[in-house]
């Protein structure tokens, strides 16, 4: 799932694809190497990031999908927005799925959107919208989950799936994303990938969504870094995260991660593995079927 933000300020790549022309080449770029779906977000959701209003997201990503797809590129594409009026005209543009970092929590038509449209749902858990979060490695103390990250993480979850179904989105739909880096320390985000089983029992997929995050420089570097210096650690976590049954890689560098990953299920499988062998996630074009588990 190769990461196109077209956006001015996001952390990793911010202001790389100022144009629908840019942003054409990029996806060019990914499916060449290898990628499988596209996420283009024209709002960035770093920690300390300003709010994007709908109408300036719209103007950002609905150009980029258009021109992708008069391209001829049909590989499936998500948005990622909180705002359903953003999310809907990035489907009547082309789109098919939806990422949606605040799982329905901040716009209340959303869920109701993904079932009118029948399209992808991505359910994220985060602490707090980017201007009160912060970058994982900056926490001068863990951030309070009594009964733990995991359980927190599993039952915010659980009751955004729960809504998803209740609003009539379809089950086989839904994909889940711990939100590793979001409102959580170096020390919890390692804890939710080694405890993505539990996750699990929820019934849907996971989505590892950890690519050049602060996290990542921490333990990998042991210093402050910047996120281009990020990608050996990405790479290691990513094979982690799917040896602990994460399915689905939002990344940067979908060359290098699928090599990686690709190479890590080869293990896992017992040399059953290859490209598209680890029952990752299909979205199909419209009109054809919603996210749907693999073989």
């Amino acid at each position: 799932m190769a990461i196109l933000n077209v956006t001015p300020d996001s952390f990793a790549d911010g202001g790389r694809l100022p144009t629908p022309e840019h942003a054409l080449a990029a996806a060019q770029t990914a499916l060449r190497h290898g990628a499988d779906l596209l996420d283009i977000g024209g709002e960035s959701t770093r920690p300390g990031a300003d709010r994007i209003d709908a109408d300036e997201q719209i103007a950002r990503v609905v150009p980029a999908i258009r021109a992708i797809r008069r391209a001829g590129i049909e590989a499936p594409i998500s948005i990622d927005t909180t705002r359903a009026a953003v999310a809907r005209a990035a489907l009547d543009a082309g789109a098919d799925a939806i990422n949606d970092v605040a799982a329905g929590t901040e716009d209340a038509s959303m869920l109701s959107l993904a079932a009118e449209r029948a399209c992808g749902l991505i359910l994220m858990h985060r602490a707090a919208p980017p201007q009160r979060d912060r970058y994982s490695d900056a926490y001068s103390a863990e951030p309070a989950y009594p009964a733990g990250v995991v359980e927190a993480v599993r039952t915010f979850l659980r009751a955004r799936l729960d809504a998803a179904l209740a609003a009539g989105v379809r089950a086989d739909a839904l994909l889940l994303d711990p939100g590793l880096g979001f409102g959580k320390s170096v020390k919890q985000n390692l804890e939710l990938i080694r405890a993505t089983g539990e996750l699990l029992t929820l019934g849907r997929p996971v989505l590892s969504a950890l690519s050049r995050k602060s996290f990542v420089g921490r333990v990998s570097l042991g210093r402050d870094s910047e996120p281009a210096e990020r990608l050996g650690g990405t790479l290691s976590l990513s094979a982690l995260h799917l040896a602990s049954g994460a399915r689905v890689f939002r990344v940067h560098d979908p060359g290098a991660a699928g090599e990686a990953i690709r190479a890590a299920w080869a293990c896992l499988a017992d040399g059953a593995g290859g490209a598209g062998g680890f029952g990752g996630i299909v979205c199909p074009r419209p009109g054809v079927s919603p996210l749907q588990p693999g073989a």
